[in-house]
């Protein structure tokens, strides 16, 4: 069985910094990318940044470029969201994606919510 762990996620103010964790674990091999995606209440989901796992590529939403940064360990099946310079509008929850080259998986969610 598959899992993926998040951590990191919590309360903070404006302009602080939070450092999202995900882990996955079990029977999963072909990972070729991983990344986060958030939903706020009310709006659909969408994608926040993603990583490859062969060349490292990164490709930002381009309300978070700038402010976070994404990185993987592949050794450890686990990829990181530095979120620096947050604002009200930053807060939702946030969601890890592991993509291998038959099927995507899904973390539970973390919530990270900003307060001004």
């Amino acid at each position: 069985q598959v899992q993926l762990v998040e951590s990191g996620g919590g309360l903070v103010q404006a302009g602080g910094s939070l450092r999202l964790s995900c882990a996955a674990s079990g029977r999963i091999s072909g990972i070729n990318r991983m990344g986060w995606y958030r939903q706020a209440p009310g709006k659909e989901r969408e994608l926040v940044a993603h990583v490859t796992t062969s060349a490292g590529s990164t490709n930002y939403a381009d309300s978070v470029k700038g402010r976070f940064t994404i990185s993987r360990d592949n050794a450890k099946r686990t990829v990181y969201l530095e979120m620096n310079s947050l604002k009200p509008e930053d807060t939702a929850i946030y969601y890890c994606n592991v993509r291998t080259v038959v099927r995507n998986y899904w973390g539970q969610g973390t919530q990270v919510t900003v307060s001004s």
